[in-house]
């Protein structure tokens, strides 16, 4: 989403730090479009105040380098992300837990997370059950002040983000940071997402 008014220089400037954010993100598992965005500008010799692309531009480029250069094994990895992500959410599912993010949305680069939102009255119900099933965690710094905490589950080939957020929140539209709606889905749909894709249910 180019705006019209820029100098043709600024719109260049933009597409060339988002074909290298993009490149970060695949190759390098960087999960913040930010983050990304500033270390393509720096390579790039650009100065703080150069102006960065929108998300929704760095992902249209992840989309074109993947599809280009990480075919086969981006499907590889995004079915078996989903099946790991079925198999968490159905342990998890006392907690009305949905999968978001790159795993979701297709995108997910090299060493990418899987990001699970749990909605529930208290963030400790989901620790206490996670200490009885005897599924270590770590707590990680919420990306979002709605949440309520974030628990990371690490199993030897994989991350889960387990986001938990209050009960209430979970019939509010979340949004991403630059206002698009931000998508989420039920144990069911992700399953039906691997049949689509011809995947093996879990």
């Amino acid at each position: 989403m180019t705006n019209r008014r820029d100098p043709a220089g600024n719109t260049h400037q933009r597409a060339r730090i988002a074909s290298v954010a993009a490149r970060l993100i695949a190759e390098s598992g960087i999960g913040d479009y930010a983050l990304a965005k500033r270390k393509a500008a720096h390579s790039l010799g650009l100065p703080d105040s150069a102006q960065l692309p929108e998300n929704a531009e760095v992902e249209q480029e992840l989309r074109i380098y993947q599809r280009l250069f990480q075919d086969e094994e981006q499907a590889a990895a995004i079915g078996y992300l989903r099946r790991k992500a079925c198999e968490i959410m159905s342990i998890m599912h006392r907690f009305n837990p949905y999968l978001t993010g790159s795993v979701l949305d297709g995108t997910a680069g090299r060493y990418a997370e899987i990001d699970i939102q749990l909605f529930t009255d208290s963030a400790k119900d989901v620790e206490i059950f996670l200490l009885n099933q005897r599924i270590d965690y770590e707590h990680s710094v919420p990306r979002s002040e709605r949440a309520e905490a974030v628990l990371s589950v690490q199993s030897e080939d994989a991350i889960a983000n387990l986001i938990v957020y209050p009960a209430k929140e979970e019939r509010v539209t979340f949004r991403t940071r630059d206002g698009r709606i931000r998508p989420r889905a039920r144990l069911d749909a992700v399953t039906e997402l691997l049949g689509v894709a011809g995947g093996e249910s879990p």
